[in-house]
């Protein structure tokens, strides 16, 4: 594991990033957890005493990543923008996202969308489940799946399709 301090910093105006809380994390530290690589990818370990799994870290395109770190967490962590946080963090090679059956046979139903999706870097595949699993009511998760079905008939990625969904 690598162990590393951070300070919780926030975007202000950064496209699709606008208003995201992060730490960051200097592309020596990733290096060290995964050795040369250049796209994002999961981590787990630790965020002071929480354990954490599966977290993706993304690239900023000058060799740094940052890891996300969403409001839920912040508040488990008793921590708001600029406070710092130790990491102790490990490549989590076993991280794997499980197709929903249900968004599965809705892909299925209209020809080419299913392949659409598989098309999709493996990365936005996760986010669209992911954000697919974080639904909390039955009719969200419906509307949802309509949303998807939709970006993948437009052969939109992931941040193309929140982007249009907020027009």
């Amino acid at each position: 594991m690598v162990y590393l301090k951070a300070e919780i910093e926030k975007f202000d105006a950064k496209g699709e990033k606008t208003g995201w809380s992060y730490v960051f994390i200097p592309q020596q530290v990733a290096h060290q957890i995964k050795p040369d690589t250049k796209k994002s990818f999961r981590l787990k370990g630790k965020i002071d005493e929480i354990e954490i799994k599966g977290m993706g870290i993304l690239p900023m395109g000058d060799g740094d990543f940052i890891m996300a770190i969403k409001k839920p967490l912040r508040k488990q962590l008793k921590k708001e923008l600029g406070d710092t946080v130790e990491l102790w963090l490990a490549y989590d090679a076993d991280f794997k996202v499980e197709m929903p059956e249900d968004l599965e046979l809705c892909l299925s139903q209209e020809e080419g969308l299913l392949t659409t999706f598989f098309s999709q870097a493996k990365s936005h595949q996760d986010y669209f489940i992911n954000w697919l699993n974080s639904a909390r009511t039955e009719v969200t998760r419906t509307k949802r799946i309509v949303s998807i079905l939709d970006a993948m008939a437009k052969k939109y990625d992931f941040g193309e399709m929140i982007r249009n969904n907020k027009l």
